[in-house]
């Protein structure tokens, strides 16, 4: 739980930034520029690690804050699209997690973390490996533990280099000499933090501030707080200082801010959406010169803090009844199921509105990858399959069934889609192959992932064939071809496998 500010303070914010119940968001001021070196992971997303649940932890974590009684009633004043999931689910929740944060265009997700030998540390290692199978990267949020201080802190940071440095997900950013990121929550807690310049070389250490007095030893200020926002107090001011001092510059932005329900009868404000202009407002004043200067990165509160109801994470259209669950219900005029993802959709448009570009919506995993065959014909060889070229394709020995055709992706992946092509040309006629998709993460032994059913090939729908299942992680992807009508071998021009069960790159619940 983050506390921020009275109700007084709240209310001169939102009358200064002219936001209202029913108020509409100012326009973004002209000749707001966009940096053409920015990239999507210099979006922030604040990603908490903290839930559990009976089946996988032993108990519920965090949920049942306030009093409360998962998993139908949670501290929350919204409930979760997947339930009260548990943090350390990681082929599940986390995997779903990942699956949206590439729909939202950010880049990364910054950890919260409260320690060595944590809950949340000996989680880490686990989200790091879903991030890296969807390409989300890993920064980090050192948290408030009892008893940190600034040696701590440098030491915390040697730790996690050490830990979690070789992760493929453990962001580094290129701009700034391939160091680390690291969120320090609460740094005005600490007044000295010369401790902070062993690590200088290698590690961006951000101060939670607007006051440029305070980040001596710091490579760079965040805000963390949604509400301050609406009105960006201290914002260019902070932004002319990095820019002057060489630092890194990332306020924080937020969709809203409630958690009636997670601290009962407290008096923190609240932040409401208004059907997501709050959120398009804050946006607006960290990328307008006048307001928010010149961002390095933007950090936003949050992707799942649940109990303060920043979280861009889809919430329930249909929650437990009785408790009186808000929704997303007419964010940006969406209602229903449609508006549980509003708050990722509108990311990834921000998202381009500030970088120019957002994370590659869903990579073809085996292209390009090793591919083998159980045989072939002539100069068809199983490496026409996955060359990028429809013309070209794979051809089995002809009159000899089963054949088969696999592709090693490099490392284990989720995977939730496979699309096989035959040549589009209408001289290839609609035919039907028998086959089964097979999965495996060492090469050794295999597991059926979508069973042996007629895939029909019509050169009317392209000659495409795609087939979705509940996500899975494999390393190996095998097809089994047992028949087809349309000639006596297996035969095939593109196998591409794809995260998301979605052609747009968009997860689901898998």
């Amino acid at each position: 739980m983050r506390n921020w500010r009275s109700a007084a303070a709240v209310a001169a914010l939102l009358l200064t930034a002219g936001l209202t119940a029913g108020g509409a968001p100012p326009a973004l001021a002209a000749g707001t520029a966009v940096a053409a070196e920015r990239s999507a992971t210099d979006v922030h997303l604040f990603y908490y690690p903290w839930y559990g649940s009976p089946a996988v932890s032993g108990g519920y974590r965090h949920w049942q804050q306030g009093g409360h009684t998962p998993p139908g009633d949670v501290g929350a004043d919204f409930y979760p699209k997947l339930g009260a999931y548990d943090s350390g689910d990681f082929d599940g929740a986390v995997a779903q997690h990942m699956s949206w944060i590439r729909r939202s265009g950010a880049g990364v997700i910054v950890f919260s973390w409260w320690g060595e030998d944590s809950y949340e540390d000996r989680l880490a290692a686990g989200v790091l490996e879903a991030a890296a199978r969807s390409g989300v990267k890993v920064a980090w949020h050192l948290e408030p533990y009892a008893g940190r201080t600034a040696a701590s802190t440098v030491a915390d940071i040697a730790y996690i280099n050490s830990r979690y440095g070789s992760s493929p997900a453990f962001y580094r950013d290129a701009g700034h000499g391939g160091r680390g990121a690291f969120y320090v929550f609460e740094s005005l807690r600490i007044a000295d933090w010369s401790a902070l310049d062993q690590v200088r070389a290698h590690s961006i250490v951000l101060a939670q501030t607007t006051d440029t007095t305070k980040v001596a030893h710091f490579g760079g200020m965040y805000t963390y707080d949604a509400i301050a926002g609406a009105t960006a107090p201290g914002w260019k001011q902070a932004s002319d200082f990095c820019r002057a001092n060489g630092l890194v510059w990332a306020p924080s932005v937020g969709p809203g801010y409630v958690d009636d329900r997670a601290v009962p009868g407290n008096t923190t404000p609240t932040l409401g959406r208004d059907n997501g202009a709050t959120y398009d407002l804050e946006w607006r004043n960290a990328l307008a010169p006048a307001t928010g200067g010149s961002p390095t990165w933007v950090s936003v509160t949050s992707f799942n803090e649940w109990h303060e109801g920043s979280i861009l994470e889809p919430a329930s259209s249909t929650p437990p009844a009785g408790s009186g669950y808000q929704t997303f219900a007419g964010a940006y005029g969406k209602t229903g199921t449609d508006a549980e993802t509003a708050y990722l959709d509108r990311t990834r448009h921000w998202v381009t509105q500030f970088t120019g570009e957002v994370a590659p919506p869903d990579p073809d995993l085996a292209a390009g990858k090793a591919i083998t065959a159980s045989s072939h014909t002539g100069g068809y060889g199983a490496a026409a399959a996955n060359d990028g070229n429809t013309g070209t394709y794979w051809e089995s020995l002809n009159h000899t069934f089963p054949q088969s055709i696999t592709v090693d992706l490099g490392a284990a992946s989720s995977v939730g889609r496979i699309v096989l092509k035959l040549p589009p040309s209408p001289a290839w006629g609609a035919r039907t192959q028998t086959l089964s998709v097979l999965g495996s993460l060492n090469g050794s032994a295999y597991s059926t992932i979508s069973p042996s059913a007629g895939r029909t090939f019509d050169p009317a729908t392209g000659n495409t064939v795609t087939i979705t299942f509940p996500a899975t992680t494999q390393r190996h992807i095998r097809l089994a071809i047992t028949a087809n009508t349309g000639w006596p071998a297996g035969q095939l021009a593109e196998l591409q496998v794809f995260r998301s069960r979605h052609p747009t790159g968009i997860g689901d619940l898998g």
